[in-house]
């Protein structure tokens, strides 16, 4: 009858176990989940996130709320979600910086090992702008000019590092010009230089270039990605320009710190490919020039390994020092 008795309560035991189990897997999320964004409030990471957010909380119920952590390009907000507890409640929006800043800087995490991938959520073209007075109104044109007077032209850039300097070098390396390279502070010291004939081109995003060029303060000469942007549908790409491997295309994507658990990532990655499926949500990434991306953890891992392998090769050939 003890036996018996042992053998029931064991049963029970297990039984009771295992039902608790996926009960405690299930029960994620029961409380707001912060969404750490390693910039200030208005660049585009901030906006993207905040358009995917209202549908993110109904897909997931619970609320998702932005932490914009600012600093160091980006280094800061990506350090705390790299240190922070694996369990689905502290995640970590990044755009391009995360796949660029390995090959310019010593940092204090490793961008392979201590992130766990959740997926890839929008891409973005960069653009190349110039003053109405350059005379090239095509990418061929450019880079004619450029080779019958190397050394006399110049680009300006968000500052040495940024995603627009390394747009830069890598037209220069594709298209076998020199070009000299002025930094600003920001994207929006280039613009304004640019417009104001200080320097003849720059590259940007299609969000910023899009006012100034309809306006004809800035005329575009081609736009990175396999297809011309709805946004800007009249610029041709690098391809159609003969430079098909001008790609610098800035990419979003969410990372958790690593450990987190696999069924974690799963309904994350599930609620975010509902979001970018909704057609209000890819109405206005289309309206940021952005285009809509999605698919698994996987194919987000592999796009960042390959992006960190082509600007390492771009940093190294053109010989960038972060200092």
């Amino acid at each position: 009858m003890l036996i018996h008795f042992k053998s029931l309560f064991g049963k029970l035991l297990v039984t009771t176990l295992a039902a608790f189990v996926p009960l405690a897997a299930h029960a994620w999320p029961d409380r707001p989940i912060k969404l750490v964004v390693p910039y200030g409030p208005g660049g585009g990471t901030d906006i993207l996130a905040r358009i995917l957010i209202p549908q993110l909380n109904e897909a997931l119920g619970q609320q998702v709320v932005v932490d914009n952590k600012a600093g160091g390009s980006s280094i800061i907000g990506t350090q705390y979600v790299a240190n922070a507890k694996p369990d689905g409640y502290t995640l970590l929006m990044v755009d391009s910086a995360l796949m660029v800043n390995p090959s310019l800087r010593t940092l204090p995490y490793d961008t392979q090992k201590d992130f766990s991938s959740i997926i890839h959520l929008a891409s973005g073209p960069v653009i190349l702008v110039a003053n109405p007075s350059l005379k090239a109104n095509t990418v061929q044109e450019l880079v004619a000019l450029a080779k019958k007077e190397p050394g006399k032209l110049f680009y300006g850039s968000g500052g040495n590092g940024a995603s627009t300097h390394l747009a830069g070098e890598l037209f220069k390396i594709e298209a076998g010009v020199k070009i000299d390279h002025i930094p600003y502070k920001g994207s929006g010291g280039a613009m304004a230089a640019v417009i104001a004939d200080t320097v003849p081109i720059t590259f940007t995003g299609i969000s910023s270039a899009r006012s100034p060029v309809e306006a004809g303060r800035l005329k575009a000469l081609a736009v990175t990605g396999q297809a011309r942007n709805a946004a800007m549908p009249n610029v041709p790409t690098f391809a159609e320009s003969g430079l098909p491997g001008v790609e610098a295309s800035s990419q979003w994507g969410v990372l958790g710190p690593a450990g987190l658990p696999q069924a974690v990532i799963n309904k994350i990655n599930q609620a975010f490919n509902k979001v970018l499926r909704d057609p209000s949500v890819i109405e206005k990434v289309i309206g940021l020039g952005y285009t809509t991306a999605g698919g698994t953890p996987a194919d987000y891992a592999n796009l960042t390994n390959s992006e960190i392998a082509k600007w390492k090769k771009v940093v190294d050939t053109a010989g960038i020092k972060i200092q």
